[in-house]
């Protein structure tokens, strides 16, 4: 099913004629009654009666249809065209006429409760932008258009949610936490390839609320917590060896002071309790010879 475009009768000019029409087969009508059984009164009669049956086919066929909005038209089941002038509008008093609206519309999806590509449950909703840009597909296809972008968009984000982490273990793994841009690029790709038979475009969809079951919340909690010390510690290990190693560099280049292998591992241990510590150090002073 593809979009027809079919053209339409502007509905003013059709208006005024069927308000004339309507004043010609009153004054008929009044004008033949009134004269009782005098010839030609009863042709006045019937043709006011045309004429009635004229304006009723008229309005019947009159419609408006409002800006960013399509009128769907089909004769008896078979699908006639699609009209898209906005302002009133005249067709076929027999088209039947189905309006559907291609303005920009969204949603915001309920919290779902899904696991991750770890086992791990999560809770997770997106946004979704959208618009129909193909009425007849939007009618004709499918029986509820809007009820079928909410249910596909909520299918989708489930198995998008499924095939990621949460967080990034790996390097270069891709997270739903730490690569919002590639999971949501990844969503709309996935909720606007279930919904191209029906017509719609997904303009945008994001991620708008992205957390940890509350059962595990305090594992999960602990466990980032956990993972940010030891990411923590590894840094302060690195940058305390590279100042023990300027340390020894410094004090050989100058001719400072001359110090074997075990003053040496003394003096690395002592610097990196030192700089590794949680709690600065007190120093001890030794008053007497190095040895």
């Amino acid at each position: 099913m593809k979009e027809l475009p079919i053209r339409s009768l502007p509905g003013i000019p059709v208006l005024i004629v069927a308000l004339l029409a309507s004043a010609a087969a009153a004054w008929l009508f009044f004008t033949g009654m009134g004269a009782g059984g005098a010839p030609g009164s009863g042709m006045r009669v019937a043709a006011s009666g045309l004429l009635v049956l004229l304006v009723i086919l008229l309005l019947t066929g009159l419609y408006s249809i409002q800006p960013n909005q399509a009128a769907v038209l089909s004769l008896f089941g078979k699908y006639v065209g699609t009209v898209k002038e906005a302002g009133l509008r005249w067709n076929n008093p027999f088209y039947s006429k189905r309006k559907v609206s291609q303005r920009v519309r969204n949603f915001e999806s309920g919290k779902l409760k899904v696991n991750d590509l770890d086992g791990s449950p999560i809770e997770i909703a997106a946004v979704i932008v959208w618009q129909v840009v193909d009425a007849s597909e939007a009618v004709f296809n499918v029986d509820d258009y809007e009820n079928f972008v909410h249910i596909q968009s909520e299918s989708a984000l489930r198995a998008m949610a499924a095939s990621y982490p949460y967080d990034q273990h790996d390097e270069g793994q891709t997270a739903l936490r730490s690569h919002p841009q590639e999971i949501s690029d990844h969503l709309q790709a996935q909720i606007a390839e279930r919904l191209g038979t029906a017509g719609v475009e997904v303009i945008e969809a994001r991620i708008s609320h992205l957390a940890y079951a509350p059962e595990i919340a305090q594992v999960m909690l602990q466990r980032q917590q956990a993972n940010a010390v030891i990411a923590a510690r590894t840094r302060i290990v690195a940058g305390a060896v590279g100042m023990v190693e300027m340390a020894l560099h410094e004090l050989q280049k100058n001719g400072v002071v001359q110090l074997d292998e075990e003053r040496k591992a003394q003096m690395v241990s002592n610097l990196l309790v030192v700089l590794c510590g949680d709690r600065g150090m007190q120093p001890v002073l030794n008053a007497g010879s190095l040895y």
